[in-house]
């Protein structure tokens, strides 16, 4: 079978050599793959750096962020970067690392780790030592958080979408359910499967589909925005995105959201309040109103303890897809607050 990410092309790989992970484990080769879009101003102010989202890769990120017209981040203004997240299948993964650390026996991976690893993709290989901005959805939230507390004085402004500073308990219960989902599967065998889980997938996809929408969504029956004419198809549609990937990719990604917390690292050592604190750059933090895995209320206790940080907090029904911007009323909304912020 194909790799799933055979149709992805057009990117970079930098080879970071031994990397240790923050489970200890020194994986050798590693590499982070990445793309960048424009170009550098001779000040090397106009720098950007986008997170991916859980599903995502470069493409899919600049999909969401910079295609279209008249959007807040442009190639044509902007030298935009976009690193692959560790077990996206085009960074190191489960599905492209040899033994002995191919699937199951893969490092368990944290935003820390991704974000490490992508300053030293900014700094070292690219040269460059301030970001105008630093953004993303849904994971790509998590990693904004990461690098506005890690790196502040590399980040002169941060907009997290759909995203939070730690994952909640709700949250990671939502996560849990995904991948337990998939683990009972008996073709998954623990990991070491022979063939495709694919009673595991589905079942993880019509949980997730069921999540990442609002009940207000369902009740508009939102889902004819999307061509379908019943909310049964909708895990279906998510199994287009999901159900093509390796199991113990998504996995490595699924337990990297669950983890993530901008305190657990030696810069902080588990002080949330610190770690918040220490976010300098400008911030907006923008929750969707009906997001059922990144709830406003955490936000609004999160800015609450940001020196330069305001909420605000995308009014729609798509719920946690809101920051997807397939609503051209939520795209325009997010890419508002960014044009205030950086102009």
């Amino acid at each position: 079978m194909a790799h799933y990410r055979d149709a992805v092309t057009n990117y970079d790989l930098l080879n970071l050599g031994d990397f240790e992970f923050q489970c200890g484990v020194v994986l050798t080769d590693t590499k982070l793959a990445y793309r960048t879009y424009g170009e550098l101003n001779p000040e090397g102010s106009n720098a950007i750096l986008i997170a991916v989202p859980v599903n995502g890769t470069h493409q899919d990120a600049a999909s969401i962020h910079i295609d279209g017209e008249n959007r807040a981040i442009s190639p044509e203004r902007h030298f935009v970067i976009i690193p692959d997240m560790f077990g996206n299948g085009l960074s190191s993964s489960p599905s492209n690392t040899p033994s002995p650390f191919d699937g199951v026996d893969f490092p368990s991976v944290t935003i820390y780790d991704n974000v490490r690893a992508q300053h030293r993709l900014v700094t070292g290989e690219l040269g460059i030592s301030k970001l105008k901005l630093v953004t993303g959805f849904s994971m790509g939230g998590l990693q904004s958080f990461h690098w506005a507390a890690m790196y502040p004085d590399m980040v002169e402004n941060v907009v997290p979408i759909c995203g939070s500073a730690k994952c909640s308990g709700h949250n990671w219960l939502f996560l849990e359910s995904l991948a337990a989902a998939l683990e009972a599967d008996s073709v998954f065998d623990s990991g070491r499967y022979m063939e495709y889980p694919e009673a595991g997938m589905n079942a993880f996809c019509a949980i997730y589909a069921a999540w990442a929408f609002s009940q207000e969504f369902f009740r508009q029956e939102g889902f004819k925005n999307l061509g379908l004419e019943s909310h049964k198809e909708m895990g279906s549609v998510l199994a287009q995105f999901f159900v093509p990937q390796d199991p113990n990719d998504l996995l490595v990604r699924t337990r990297a959201w669950q983890n993530a917390d901008i305190s657990d690292n030696p810069k902080y050592n588990g002080n949330l309040e610190a770690a918040l604190a220490g976010i300098t750059a400008k911030a907006i933090v923008m929750p969707s109103s009906t997001d059922q895995y990144f709830w406003s209320d955490d936000n609004k206790d999160e800015v609450a303890r940001m020196p330069n940080a305001e909420f605000k907090e995308i009014p729609s029904i798509w719920g946690h897809a809101a920051g997807l911007g397939i609503s051209p009323a939520d795209r325009e909304f997010i890419d508002d607050a960014i044009r205030e912020l950086i102009g």
